[in-house]
């Protein structure tokens, strides 16, 4: 009787020690913003940041986050100073999750010397959580998907 030997492909590569994998998460959570966390700091009216859409002016139109300023990935280097206040925190945002709009912005700005911040899941996902998007037409209220946030609409409260 022989008898099979399964081996794990999640622990194939072994987990990094414990120290490690804190530094490693808390300095992911330095370069990163959630949806979420984005409307609910809006939505309360917190300050303390900047709210970059860096797709084209098309991109703009269609819908994009209320409170946020347009400047597109191209213009960031000639434009940053007279749409974002030097020594302003910048949150970036492009289409969402495959597109690597937002990241290119970050860069943009890190390199004039903003401290940056890239909301992930983009307008995609702030769209697909239910929340505001503002158009020609005004605000625009999208149905929650139930694949991205609780179908409530109330925050996931992760």
């Amino acid at each position: 009787m022989s008898t099979a030997v399964t081996t794990s492909a999640v622990l194939s590569t072994p987990p990094a020690a414990t120290d490690v994998a804190a530094a490693h998460f808390a300095a992911r959570l330095s370069f990163e913003a959630d949806v979420s966390d984005v409307h609910a700091d809006l939505a309360s009216g917190t300050p303390g940041f900047v709210l970059v859409d860096s797709r084209s002016l098309a991109a703009w139109e269609q819908g994009h986050l209320p409170g946020a300023v347009h400047l597109p990935t191209a213009q960031i280097a000639a434009r940053a100073a007279e749409v974002v206040p030097a020594g302003s925190v910048v949150v970036t945002y492009c289409w969402g999750p495959g597109c690597n709009g937002a990241t290119r912005a970050a860069l943009a700005f890190a390199r004039l010397g903003y401290q940056v911040k890239e909301m992930l899941g983009g307008y995609e996902y702030w769209v697909r959580e239910g929340f505001d998007a503002q158009t020609f037409l005004g605000l625009r209220k999208h149905d929650v998907d139930p694949l991205t946030a609780p179908a409530s609409g109330a925050a996931c409260a992760c």
